[in-house]
């Protein structure tokens, strides 16, 4: 369990890039070099994380710490993952920001953000490779990311992942699975695991009866609990229902305060949560940020360990590993539009940011260097470019 957790918090101290790039992280440092697990299950990970609300990379990590030390496992992935972000942010809610209009700090945000298109790129090239070898899969991939960035709203996306599941189950299910099998025997594999199911349900019925309690702490755990509980596709699906919601409290030139500074830290983009409810519990902003943290992660980690068992099961029939290889292909498609839009839109603004992007990428691929070069190589071009306006 402590290796899991250090594992998991070196890589929070560094995962810039949003969800599309964690996914890289993760396979890079579990799939590839530690061997945590094969590329098959990961990429199944992948496509439960897509079809269960909340935060997708996230519960990839629970999941692979689940998969490597059990539920303790899981919960010190998530911990050592969330910690680095959620402290940052933390500190930040409490009036350490006083730089946040210096030129210097805008510069660094840049930087980050470059780098970000460089990670997520790379993240999507990979997954390219890894999941889109037949030209079905090339077409569902296009189609997914045309589809995304003309529609726009988290009905599309799951309709594509619908359509790519079932396309998947007739043009890419394999003809045998390991051994010879056909995936059609007597397989045994356990239901969905009834009591983290009814515990989601409990605290989801509670939640809407605390939506109108006088305790703030209450009205926090309900407003970030619903939200994490109805929000498909990571964080910044995420907004609209806390804006909605918390934002009215807090004012919107803060929320979206909040907002730019989630994406400026490491780690996942749900630890917004930590901001948000520091500044609602002002009176005591720890506690409100740890109740709005746990209340905004708690609900799609209990959909998860209500599905893995039932979902490994699954993976070895045939049929369900082409339903998850047309999801899979889907998905390259939906890290491509947001590797267009939100990572490229906010990120290159001149020709001189698509040159530091591209040489970042060519010095990436071709010395292979450690994520923190990059983090450092792009912190100290953006901090001298912000000096220099």
């Amino acid at each position: 369990m402590s290796d899991v957790f250090i594992k998991f918090f070196l890589l929070g101290l560094v995962s810039f890039g949003g969800p599309a790039a964690h996914i890289g992280y993760f396979k890079r440092r579990f799939v590839n070099e530690l061997n945590w697990l094969d590329m098959t299950a990961f990429g199944g990970l992948v496509a439960l994380s897509q079809v269960i609300p909340g935060p997708g990379s996230s519960q990839i990590g629970f999941a692979i710490g689940y998969h490597r030390a059990g539920l303790l496992g899981g919960l010190a992935a998530f911990i050592g993952f969330t910690l680095p972000s959620f402290t940052l942010l933390l500190l930040l809610a409490l009036g350490s920001a006083n730089w946040l209009g210096e030129s210097w700090f805008n510069g660094l945000i840049h930087g980050l953000k470059l780098m970000a298109v460089v990670v997520v790129f790379d993240a999507v090239l990979s997954m390219y490779n890894q999941f889109c070898t037949k030209s079905i899969a090339k077409i569902l991939m296009l189609t997914s990311a045309v589809v995304t960035l003309l529609v726009g709203n988290i009905w599309g996306q799951l309709l594509i992942l619908v359509v790519a599941a079932g396309i998947g189950i007739f043009c890419l299910a394999p003809k045998s699975l390991n051994g010879g099998s056909d995936g059609r025997g007597n397989l045994s594999f356990t239901l969905v695991n009834v009591k983290w199911l009814a515990l989601f349900g409990t605290l989801f019925i509670t939640a809407l009866v605390l939506l109108n309690s006088q305790h703030p702490l209450g009205q926090i755990f309900a407003q970030f609990y619903q939200a994490g509980a109805l929000v498909f596709g990571g964080g910044h699906v995420v907004l609209p229902l806390l804006e909605m919601s918390v934002g009215q409290h807090i004012g919107s030139e803060r929320f979206l305060t909040g907002y730019a500074l989630a994406q400026a830290v490491p780690g996942p983009m749900f630890t917004l949560a930590a901001f948000l409810g520091a500044e609602v519990f002002s009176a005591k902003p720890v506690i409100g940020a740890l109740v709005a943290t746990l209340a905004i992660f708690l609900p799609g980690f209990l959909l998860l360990l209500s599905a893995l068992t039932v979902w490994q099961g699954l993976m070895h029939r045939s049929q369900f590993r082409g339903a998850i290889a047309g999801i899979n292909a889907a998905v390259v498609g939906l890290l491509l539009a947001a590797l267009v839009s939100p990572v490229i839109a906010s990120a290159i603004y001149s020709l001189v940011d698509l040159i530091l992007v591209l040489l970042g990428f060519w010095l990436f691929k071709r010395f292979r260097l450690n994520i923190l070069w990059l983090v450092l190589g792009y912190s100290l071009v953006g901090v001298m470019f912000g000096l220099i306006g």
